[in-house]
């Protein structure tokens, strides 16, 4: 495990932390093109994203021309239903950033929610080992960008499937506890895996959760985003005051 500790972030608005976000984001893949490499980040779905991803559109014409033109978008989770449906993550990412932003659909690597989770989730898996750089043999994202429920889940791994957190599968199946959907998720380890691993995090809901996870509370164990620590990365939450209310008592 990286022996830094996570770094927390607060801010009063949610504007606020979108642009530092976006800055951070935007410094990451510049660092990575200049070293002559391409940058891989994968994406959550979600309305918080949703206001980060109109906010780096909005602020694309001040960027440095071509820096999104290289990046490879790949998914965190993805509900299993078609890439136009109303709640497919693919379609929320295409709607407020891919379909705004030059890039190239060669680097879109969308996991494929009406397929068969199953036969899905292994040719994801597969698609990771052969796109991905690697180290020990796990894929290694650039950025994993996540968020977390007020239940303390993270990607599609929720409290009642930890087993997602420790599985070899890169890209598994979870079911949502309440609904019953199955998801396609990237799993425990690939997560920890990644160079960087940003946590967005809004909301007065999320505010007890977020004192248990980052204050190691009694109930921590119980919730997968306290599972999320970078093996050799470094990992961000980036809070707006409503989410980090409780812990700044």
């Amino acid at each position: 495990m990286s022996a830094e500790g996570p770094e927390v972030f607060t801010f009063r608005t949610k504007e606020g932390l979108t642009l530092m976000l976006t800055e951070k984001i935007q410094n990451l893949i510049r660092a990575a093109l200049i070293s002559g490499r391409g940058f891989n980040i994968a994406l959550s779905g979600g309305s918080t994203p949703g206001i980060l991803f109109e906010y780096i559109v909005k602020s694309y014409s001040k960027d440095d021309p071509g820096i999104w033109e290289k990046v490879h978008f790949y998914w965190v989770d993805e509900r299993c239903v078609p890439p136009d449906h109303p709640e497919s993550n693919y379609r929320m990412v295409n709607d407020t950033l891919l379909g705004k932003l030059p890039h190239s659909d060669n680097y879109v690597f969308r996991m494929r929610g009406e397929m068969e989770p199953q036969a899905e989730a292994a040719r994801y898996s597969q698609l990771l080992k052969e796109q991905l750089p690697s180290v020990n043999e796990l894929p290694v994202f650039d950025l994993v960008l996540l968020g977390m429920g007020k239940d303390g889940h993270t990607a599609s791994i929720f409290p009642d499937q930890m087993e997602l957190l420790y599985t070899d599968n890169l890209c598994d199946v979870g079911v949502h506890p309440e609904s019953g959907q199955q998801r396609l998720t990237l799993t425990g380890r690939v997560i920890n895996h990644a160079d960087n691993v940003f946590f967005l995090v809004t909301g007065k809901d999320k505010a007890t959760r977020l004192t248990e996870i980052l204050g190691r509370g009694k109930q921590a164990e119980t919730f997968p985003a306290s599972y999320i620590k970078p093996v050799h990365g470094k990992l961000s939450w980036f809070l707006d005051d409503d989410a980090a209310k409780l812990l700044q008592k």
